[in-house]
């Protein structure tokens, strides 16, 4: 008898990309889980994936590699590494794997590797033909006929296989103690989480997500001028970007760069009243654990828009001479874009804030 879905008890699940993109996924891991009460999930992800990971409940162990066919800051492990991992994965005998890929990935070398690693069944879109590659195929027509959210397109990926779920929300457990130290070093640096407050995370890793800081800053000094204090966050390289915004907005601000790890920082977002930021993984953070979202849109993913939480998506454009140096992103450019674009302003971010505050939560209204 062939191997079935149903009777897969491993079940390796890939997605080599970054921390918001394994977020995203969470839904189709769940049903996943759901095809019986036996089955353990095991994430085959990056060196930026993985840190998030440890926190999702439905992943049961991780495995860390950079291949050479993702853009990850030119971390790709040697042909050898590549053996090693194969042998690794064979070793680990999973029954099945599921290749998790927004549409201008392509599934192929993933789906080699599972191959090779003598996975029986071997689920992925592609939107060239795998002949043997895969087992299950689901034929990838992004974004030649529209783009779908991307927790919506890994839901259909898993729903061919007959996994679903009728929870659509993205999983991420809050540690306690994480919370706990990210409020403790929030009230050391001056910000009173009993008064309205909210974070601001400016950084992004593409330029051009990038939503200029000086207009944050812009909106952040009107922002404190209604009452509200204001916490900038960022990872350990973004510091001078947080200290930098901080300061242009003045006093009622706090540059708390670097300062978080990434348990402390999901704490800080659980319990931040809203979050302002690029279109970058702290947004899918802040979906996962219900955290209200402004979030800085450039028109390059559009299937990457904050999931199932109260959200508002201001647009700012792309520039020509980035979109011009991929075919794939003028492409989607221009299926996706409403013309002529309108730049969002500051004024745009405090209206926004003040509107989704006042529907979440009068009492964290800007005066």
């Amino acid at each position: 008898m062939p191997p079935r879905w149903q009777d897969a008890h491993k079940i390796l699940c890939i997605r080599l990309d970054n921390l918001g993109d394994v977020l995203m996924t969470t839904p189709a891991l769940r049903a996943l889980k759901s095809l019986h009460p036996g089955v353990q999930l095991t994430l085959l992800t990056s060196h930026m994936g993985s840190g998030i990971a440890r926190f999702i409940p439905q992943i049961d162990s991780i495995i860390e590699f950079d291949v050479p066919w993702m853009r990850l800051d030119g971390l790709t492990g040697s042909s050898q590494q590549v053996f090693d991992l194969i042998n690794r994965l064979k070793q680990e005998q999973f029954d099945a794997a599921a290749i998790f890929s927004v549409f201008s990935q392509n599934p192929l070398p993933a789906a080699l590797l599972c191959y090779l690693a003598d996975i029986p069944l071997r689920l992925a879109a592609c939107r060239e033909n795998p002949y043997g590659l895969l087992t299950d195929w689901l034929p990838d027509t992004e974004p030649m006929t529209g783009i779908e959210h991307e927790v919506a397109r890994q839901l259909k990926l898993v729903s061919l296989v007959g996994a679903n779920t009728s929870n659509l929300r993205l999983s991420l457990t809050v540690p306690a103690e994480a919370k706990q130290a990210s409020l403790d070093k929030l009230c050391r640096a001056g910000i009173n989480p009993q008064q309205p407050w909210l974070v601001l995370h400016p950084g992004v890793s593409e330029a051009r997500r990038r939503y200029p800081p000086e207009r944050y800053a812009e909106a952040g000094r009107e922002l404190v001028r209604r009452g509200l204090q204001i916490a900038v966050t960022g990872g350990k390289a973004e510091k001078a970007l947080t200290d930098e915004v901080a300061e242009h907005i003045g006093v009622g601000a706090v540059s708390l760069g670097s300062l978080f790890p990434l348990g402390e920082l999901i704490g800080l977002i659980e319990a931040a009243p809203l979050l302002i930021a690029n279109n970058t993984g702290p947004v899918h953070i802040a979906a996962a654990v219900g955290t209200p979202v402004v979030v800085l849109y450039a028109h390059t993913n559009p299937q990457h828009t904050p999931w199932n939480v109260p959200n508002r998506v201001l647009y700012f454009d792309v520039p020509e001479a980035i979109r011009s140096k991929s075919p794939l992103l003028a492409y989607t450019y221009q299926k996706t874009v409403p013309q002529p674009v309108r730049d969002t302003t500051p004024k745009d971010i405090v209206a926004a804030v003040t509107e989704l505050l006042a529907e979440v939560n009068p009492l964290q209204r800007p005066g």
